[in-house]
């Protein structure tokens, strides 16, 4: 059964197919989108092995020429060098401005090749075809494109909606657990962030999605897509609610930035993260009931997931240093550093008026839990 997530965004109006077995039907989702029979795919090495051959053999079935670029995986690929490669391969590929780029793996690829697609000819159009938990229920959808600076994560980018997103649910048999686990702290982030009843399914729930539900997975994406939809409408660019959704985000970037964008820590991984300090902060400020946090906290480890400092293997600058590194956060406006806190579960709220000092103590007390 496949399931249907609209984004009205006017002309730039697309569709997120949920469900298993799109990879093998691509064709049939992909063919109205067409101009010329022929596709550009970016993908990665590890997601090649995995994928791309399905992919390739149903569009090339029904007629449809296929290029691809195979990029190291990881999210040291999501900077300078292997987006110049993937941008002057289209252009070698002689991929024009009705053509469509597709894009095909997690998180990296999706905003590298997104971006790839946002700059080349001015923009031209491409496909999302997500292939890990948190591409499907986050990056994938939105059109937030980009790469890696050294001075933080995702400074560099554009806007550039996708034409389709197809997340084919059966992709995620392959995840190895880590990375299922990672893009659920995504999952999680949307009920924390307004739908305190979809937090209340995942703790009934996430046990049996984790051990591979099928039914369980589709729903969890469709909701968080649906939310995140419902936002981008509101907020396309990011100048008010879209916000809500980096809740956790502001501590994993800096955790990312301070492990150098390593397997030391998955995206998600900070995201879980991050997202039981937003509590830790929101409760030291008054904001929450100190059950709150431990609630968080209790699912999260339920789920065998990171939620503190220390969990992170290696050695971590000291928390002066985590907040200098959050002083490079896309939400900085004015030099003011703006934090997603909560009210409850299910009700999260953008600040700017959040003191140095209590930051600090939440990130010492991270290395301390």
């Amino acid at each position: 059964m496949t399931e249907t997530v609209h984004v009205p965004l006017g002309d730039r109006a697309y569709d997120i197919l949920i469900g298993p077995g799109l990879l093998a039907n691509a064709a049939l989702h992909l063919d109205p989108l067409l101009s010329r029979r022929r596709v550009a795919v970016i993908t990665d090495e590890t997601v090649a092995s995995h994928h791309l051959e399905t992919l390739t053999t149903a569009l090339k079935t029904a007629g449809i020429a296929v290029d691809a670029l195979a990029l190291p995986p990881g999210e040291a690929t999501k900077g300078w060098p292997q987006f110049t490669r993937a941008v002057e391969w289209l252009l070698e590929c002689r991929v024009e401005r009705n053509d469509i780029v597709i894009a095909l793996g997690g998180g990296v690829i999706g905003d590298l090749a997104g971006f790839a697609a946002a700059v080349l000819r001015r923009g031209v159009r491409f496909v999302q075809i997500p292939t890990s938990l948190l591409a499907q229920v986050d990056s994938s959808v939105g059109g937030k494109t980009g790469i890696n600076a050294p001075q933080g994560k995702n400074l560099i980018g554009a806007f550039h909606q996708p034409s389709l997103v197809l997340a084919d649910t059966d992709v995620l048999k392959t995840l190895p657990r880590r990375d299922f686990l990672a893009g659920y702290g995504e999952v999680v982030k949307y009920g924390l962030l307004g739908d305190a009843n979809f937090f209340d399914w995942l703790v009934q729930n996430g046990p049996a999605m984790a051990d591979g539900d099928a039914a369980a997975r589709i729903y969890a994406v469709k909701r968080s897509c649906e939310m995140k939809a419902e936002i981008v409408v509101r907020d396309e660019t990011e100048q008010g609610d879209r916000a809500l959704l980096n809740l956790g985000h502001t501590f994993c970037h800096a955790l990312e930035a301070a492990t150098g964008y390593s397997d030391r820590l998955l995206h998600g991984e900070g995201v879980a993260i991050g997202c039981a300090l937003a509590f830790d902060l929101s409760a030291k400020m008054g904001l929450v009931s100190q059950e709150a946090p431990s609630r968080v906290r209790e699912h999260l480890q339920a789920m065998g997931m990171k939620t503190n400092l220390r969990d992170i293997p290696g050695e971590l600058p000291p928390a002066e240093k985590l907040l200098d590194l959050m002083a490079q956060d896309k939400k900085v406006i004015n030099g003011q550093l703006r934090f997603i806190l909560a009210k409850d579960i299910g009700n999260a709220f953008v600040t700017a008026k959040v003191a140095s000092a209590d930051v600090l103590d939440v990130l010492n007390n991270g290395f301390l839990r």
